[in-house]
C-alpha cells in the first residue's frame, strides 16, 4: 500500500475497528474518528505499534455543521486520500409499539445517512480538486429489503447505496472513486444485539480483508460475505408483492 491518509469514522470498535488494525503499517497515517475516546485510543495504540502514525478525534457525526467543519480541517492539515465513513447506529422498533420514536428515527437517519453524505460532500470536494482520491461508505444489505421491524435503519440504507452510485457517476471523470459496502451479518457489538439467526456470521477481520482488498480494487460495490450478494441476486427475482408479504410475516 502507498503512503496516504485514511480516514475512518466509527473506528472504535466493530468494522472500522478492523479496518484501522488491517490499514496499520509503516508509512500509513491513520485518522481514527469516533465517539467512544477510551476505546479509540486503546485501537491506535495497537495501531501504532504496527508502525502508523495515528491521529484519533473523539465526536459525534449527529452534529453535522461541527463534523463538516473538523473534516475539512483534518483534510487541510493532511490530505485524506481514502475516506471511509463506517460510523454507524443500529435500531428496532420496539415489537410492542405501532412505529419507532421520533427520537429514534431522527438519531438513526442522523448517523446512517446525513453525516456519511455531508461528510462525503466535503472531502469529495477537496478530492476532486487533487483529482484522486478514494471515498467508501458503509451501508448494509438491508438497503435492498422493506424491514417491518427496522423502516427508518432500512430506509438510511436504502438511500446511502443511491448515493453512493449518485456520487460515483458525478466524480469519475475527476479522479475520485467511490465504493459501498454492503455487509451481511459481521460479529460486532451492533449484530450482537440482534436476537434472530445471523447466517453467514464473520468476524469482523474477515470483512475487513475482504473490505481492503476490494478497495485497493476500487470495485464500486463490496457485499461481504459474498453470500449475501447471491441472496440479494435471488431475492430480487421474486415480485415484490411476495417479498412484501414474506417481511410481513416475521
Amino acid at each position: 500500500m502507498a503512503s496516504k491518509t485514511i480516514l475512518i469514522t466509527g473506528a472504535s470498535s466493530g468494522i472500522g475497528a478492523a479496518l484501522a488494525h488491517a490499514y496499520a503499517q509503516p508509512g500509513a497515517t491513520l485518522l481514527l474518528w469516533g465517539r467512544d475516546e477510551a476505546r479509540l485510543a486503546d485501537i491506535a495504540a495497537q495501531c501504532r505499534v504496527r508502525g502508523a502514525t495515528v491521529i484519533t478525534q473523539s465526536l459525534d457525526v449527529r452534529d453535522a455543521a461541527g463534523f463538516a467543519a473538523q473534516l475539512a480541517a483534518a483534510d487541510a492539515a493532511t490530505p485524506i486520500g481514502l475516506a471511509i465513513f463506517n460510523a454507524g447506529l443500529g435500531g428496532t422498533a420496539p415489537a410492542d409499539a405501532f412505529a419507532e420514536t421520533p427520537q429514534a428515527a431522527q438519531a438513526i437517519a442522523e448517523v446512517n445517512f446525513v453525516a456519511p453524505v455531508v461528510g462525503a460532500n466535503v472531502i469529495a470536494d477537496a478530492m476532486a480538486r487533487r483529482g484522486a482520491g478514494q471515498i467508501v461508505l458503509v451501508g448494509s444489505i438491508v438497503e435492498s429489503y422493506p424491514l417491518p421491524m427496522a423502516p427508518t435503519y432500512a430506509a438510511t440504507k436504502a438511500g446511502l447505496r443511491l448515493f453512493a452510485e449518485s456520487l460515483g457517476l458525478r466524480l469519475a471523470k475527476h479522479g475520485v472513486t467511490v465504493t459501498l459496502v454492503s455487509p451481511g451479518f459481521i460479529d460486532t457489538p451492533m449484530s450482537r444485539q440482534v436476537i434472530e439467526p445471523k447466517p453467514f456470521l464473520v468476524t469482523a477481520d474477515a470483512a475487513a480483508a475482504v473490505i481492503v482488498r476490494g478497495v485497493a480494487a476500487k470495485a464500486r460495490v463490496i457485499v461481504v460475505p459474498w453470500q449475501y450478494g447471491v441472496m440479494r441476486a435471488v431475492t430480487g427475482l421474486l415480485p415484490r408483492a411476495l417479498l412484501r408479504w414474506i417481511l410481513s410475516r416475521r
